[in-house]
């Protein structure tokens, strides 16, 4: 398993600038580095806001969020 040392937002951060949205099928949504605490699992949106759009309408702020495996 190979455990990213860079956030996510620094990765995606170039891409949100110009406010596009970044969609992703099947990713999971980590609250913690070790990742035992699962927020998400399935498609999602990161918003040019950072924020991560679920389909079931709720968001996740990118304060609850510790990093996404796409």
């Amino acid at each position: 398993m190979v455990i990213s040392t860079k956030s996510v937002w620094d990765e995606v951060a170039e891409e949100l600038s110009d406010g596009t949205v970044i969609e992703y099928e099947n990713a999971t949504v980590y609250g913690d580095f070790e990742q035992e605490q699962i927020l998400h699992e399935g498609n999602l949106r990161i918003l040019p806001n950072s924020w991560v759009a679920l389909p079931t309408g709720r968001l996740l702020s990118p304060e609850a969020v510790h990093h996404i495996d796409p």
